[in-house]
């Protein structure tokens, strides 16, 4: 599937979160979205990703942008993973089944590994992609960078 790239128009999607409450993006209107894919919950990088989410949350919110963390795992692994890290305020979204199925829609979704690349998106409030950024699978994407962006 083609990667995402500024300037797509955006689709909705609902997934499960952390707490197996429905996210749906349609719902999420007049907001900027930064869809924060990681590969793997309880992998170190992507608990730092995830963190800096949740401790910027604020910052986010002031922003009007709404931070939220996906991979594939499953809501359950996602729930205990987020109890671990102190995540209370950042929604955890399982991409779980079908299998990374919103990854590979955006051209995210690496088939020889099972899971997404590193990567930001941001759409904005009329469902463009205004930012898309792949990291390498072990860098930790710098948080500053995309609040930043979002300042412009």
């Amino acid at each position: 599937m083609k990667r995402i790239e500024v300037g797509d128009n955006f689709f909705d999607f609902v997934l499960k979160n952390q707490k197996e409450a429905l996210v749906d993006t349609n719902l999420l209107t007049g907001k900027k979205l930064l869809l924060s894919f990681h590969p793997l919950a309880w992998t170190e990088i992507c608990s730092r990703q995830m963190q800096s989410l949740e401790t910027n949350f604020d910052i986010f919110q002031n922003l009007n942008t709404i931070p939220l963390g996906i991979s594939v795992d499953s809501v359950p692994c996602k729930k205990a993973w987020a109890e671990n890290l102190g995540i209370l305020k950042t929604d955890l979204l399982a991409d779980f089944w079908p299998h990374g199925e919103l990854a590979s829609r955006l051209g995210l979704f690496i088939d020889r590994f099972g899971f997404s690349e590193r990567a930001n998106v941001i759409i904005d409030e009329s469902k463009k992609a205004i930012f898309v950024k792949v990291y390498p699978l072990k860098e930790l994407p710098d948080i500053s960078d995309i609040i930043a962006f979002l300042k412009k």
